[in-house]
């Protein structure tokens, strides 16, 4: 038998002077209609896809079931366990403030970064699910309404021989032609055979000419026909990162993916300031009080919160709105399935600035199969109508790409 994370003590959740539950909060009045219903469950289910992604479900006594994801990794079922008593007996349909509630409730186990905002971020995301489906609306309209109709996906693109300019550019124009992307994405923090030391961050020279040489093979190949950026995986050192973007400068990319670790927004800064290189970062920060400093202080010239980790869909599109007042568009990063997939496409929808979603599993050909519906389409994903976010978990396909020693969560 293994633990019960709902019933490990914490002093700080018992005891807390910013309480937000219903029952402190005086939320009691009748709503009417259908509108009155309470939370009775919350259970998740690990799947091994490319990633392993957390799906959560959110159970109420009308029978209504909302489905969200958390960003992958150990730890977020653990939380989510932790925290479904927190929920219980709340009606689903204050989002905003069963969110806070649980930011509060969790503040001594890490609610301002980490993992624990991805355990909220799952069932944030579920929420909504669940809204929209008691309200019969998409969740985009509970978002405010929607800017477009379609989703731009940038397609994360990978090789055998990743380190091989002819490959990437191979495979650019492959995914390009057949497969109807006009976005994709390439890794630049591959091997070069000119390395001398790994640890230090530093880029040598023939580096920078190995990685220049995979920019301009690639972007010569499709031309216009696509957009195409590339990704540093927080790899060099600030002066690395500055020599490198400085030299990709004559080459048409579309952005410069965090260059340097994550950590110091200061060197962040200077990077994006010194080259016309366009630089995104932001996928290892949390909530918008994380990535306050790089919108504010323009650090990135795109911002790239990752939606099912960052704090969930209201989180990103608070974050959305911090970045338009300094007119920077949001890239949204995401290596999820496609239930957390659809939420980012309810977000950017409802945002004015959104440039494009990632998509990192067009190598995984049974991602579309975890839920009922098609997903994406010639590089673009078409914004649900129906009610919640749109897609309908396909519980065979689940039940047969769970994680070993995984249980199956409740289908109603």
């Amino acid at each position: 038998m293994g633990i019960d994370y709902s019933q490990l003590r914490d002093p700080n959740a018992e005891y807390t002077m910013r309480e937000l539950s219903a029952e402190t909060m005086g939320v009691t009045r009748e709503r009417g209609g259908d509108r009155d219903l309470e939370i009775t469950d919350v259970q998740t289910t690990m799947v091994d896809g490319n990633f392993p992604w957390t799906l959560v479900r959110i159970y109420t006594d009308a029978g209504i079931v909302g489905t969200g994801e958390a960003y992958w990794g150990a730890g977020a079922p653990e939380l989510i366990e932790r925290m479904a008593p927190f929920l219980r007996g709340e009606n689903p349909l204050d989002i905003d403030r069963l969110t806070e509630h649980l930011v509060q409730k969790m503040s001594g186990e890490g609610s301002i970064g980490g993992v624990t905002v991805t355990a909220i971020s799952g069932i944030e995301i579920a929420l909504h699910d669940l809204a929209g489906k008691v309200l019969d609306v998409p969740a985009y309209q509970l978002l405010g309404g929607k800017y477009r109709d379609d989703i731009r996906v940038y397609c994360d693109c990978h090789t055998e021989e990743e380190a091989d300019p002819i490959a990437c550019a191979d495979e650019a124009e492959r995914v390009v032609d057949e497969l109807g992307y006009d976005a994709l994405k390439f890794d630049l923090d591959v091997p070069s055979g000119h390395e001398k030391d790994r640890a230090n961050r530093h880029l040598r020279e023939p580096e920078i000419e190995h990685k220049a040489s995979i920019v301009e093979a690639v972007t010569e190949r499709v031309g216009s026909r696509a957009d195409v950026a590339f990704d540093c995986h927080w790899t060099f050192s600030g002066g690395s990162a500055k020599r490198l973007a400085r030299r990709l400068e004559e080459y048409d990319v579309w952005w410069l993916e965090d260059p340097v670790p994550p950590e110091n927004h200061d060197v962040q800064r200077e990077i994006s300031h010194q080259t016309s290189t366009p630089i995104a970062a932001g996928e290892n920060v949390y909530r918008t009080h994380g990535q306050r400093r790089l919108i504010e202080e323009q650090a990135v010239d795109i911002i790239a919160p990752d939606m099912p980790k960052v704090g969930g869909m209201r989180e990103t599109q608070k974050i959305a709105d911090l970045a338009d007042l300094y007119y920077m568009p949001v890239a949204m990063h995401n290596v999820a399935s496609p239930i957390a997939t659809m939420g980012g496409v309810h977000v950017a929808a409802s945002i004015s600035n959104s440039l494009a979603l990632e998509y990192h599993s067009y190598e995984l050909g049974w991602w579309a199969d975890v839920v009922e519906e098609d997903v994406i389409e010639d590089g673009y994903i078409e914004v649900p109508e129906e009610p919640g976010l749109g897609v309908t978990l396909d519980m065979d396909a689940v039940s047969e790409r769970m994680v070993d020693g995984e249980e199956l969560f409740d289908e109603s």
